[in-house]
């Protein structure tokens, strides 16, 4: 049986202003960014992005929320060491991250690759989850973009160490200003200067091989092999939105359609005129969306014996096929 009372969290800021703070964790310097009050939001980003890419929605947010930010391992200002870039060991630093904040539970909004380490998150620690919102979420089927697969080949990221060749972003800038003057808010063009501003931050060694091995761990030359709907019957008493452009060049939309048929009674919302990244084309109303969403349903209560029988029963497995 649900509880439809929310979780009495303490507030961590009364400043609706995120605010960058630092928390080593397991030798590690994790940074994220905090606002606000209330019920707890944890907003995860995409690969080769950072906590900065909410900054269009965070403050709206936290008059209402505690918004947790964080940079994942190997991005932003977090440290950026040779280690485990899955999307487990990403959903692992989430709870590790929300423990030593003393939160206990929250409702996660995913971004992208975000999109796929919050639906980890969900599975492995159902616990800790409210709700899930995904956001042009990765992980649904195997196609993307054909760039994605591209960097993901054998050399693939490596050849963007041509960034730090004297003149190299400097050039890039340029050409981002010209396809954007010509583009404009065309499907193609919509999405450039966020995606410039990703890969120009790859000029950094240790950037560069994070993203390398965190790509890697998802996708190959053929498309993504990870997918969050074999285990989407685990989790049907948690309240799940999903938010996606129409003209998506980097996630296709149909992956929102073939996650909202998975997931019976989830919340389907598609933007017009937004690309990859919605919160940053339409950040109003994505915030009322999210502000909906959350008013409109009650906090999911996690049930061991319900998922034990889940899975003693075994139910066929969401067939997931190239462009399904």
């Amino acid at each position: 049986m649900q509880n439809h009372t929310r979780p009495n969290l303490r507030p961590v800021t009364g400043d609706a202003e995120p605010t960058l703070h630092f928390r080593t964790i397991h030798g590690h310097r994790r940074a994220y960014r905090i606002a606000g009050s209330g019920p707890a939001l944890l907003m995860i980003h995409g690969v080769g992005d950072d906590s900065a890419t909410w900054s269009t929605v965070h403050a709206q947010l936290a008059q209402r929320f505690t918004v947790i930010a964080p940079d994942l391992l190997g991005h932003g200002e977090s440290d950026k060491p040779r280690a485990d870039y899955s999307l487990a060991a990403f959903a692992n630093g989430m709870r590790d991250l929300l423990t030593a904040l003393g939160i206990d539970r929250v409702t996660v909004v995913g971004h992208s690759l975000g999109g796929g380490v919050a639906a980890q998150f969900l599975y492995q620690y159902p616990q800790f989850v409210e709700r899930v919102v995904l956001v042009a979420a990765g992980g649904v089927t195997t196609d993307v973009s054909p760039a994605l697969k591209l960097v993901a080949m054998p050399m693939g990221a490596e050849a963007l160490a041509a960034l730090r060749i004297p003149g190299a972003v400097p050039a890039l800038r340029l050409f981002g200003r010209a396809a954007k003057a010509v583009l404009g808010s065309t499907p193609v063009g919509r999405d450039i200067p966020d995606l410039l501003r990703v890969i120009e931050r790859l000029r950094d060694p240790a950037a560069l091989s994070a993203f390398s091995r965190t790509l890697r761990s998802a996708v190959d030359g053929h498309g993504q092999f990870v997918t969050m709907l074999d285990r989407s019957y685990l989790v049907d008493v948690v309240p799940k939105q999903i938010i996606w452009g129409r003209d998506d060049m980097v996630i296709p939309v149909s992956h929102a359609r073939i996650a909202h048929d998975a997931m019976p009674g989830s919340e389907l919302e598609i933007f017009e005129d937004s690309g990859h990244m919605p919160h940053h084309d339409h950040p109003d109303r994505f915030v009322a969306a999210v502000e909906r969403f959350i008013d409109s349903t009650a906090p999911a209560d996690y049930d061991q014996h319900v998922m034990a029988s889940l899975l003693r029963n075994d139910p066929p497995v969401y067939a997931v096929s190239r462009g399904a």
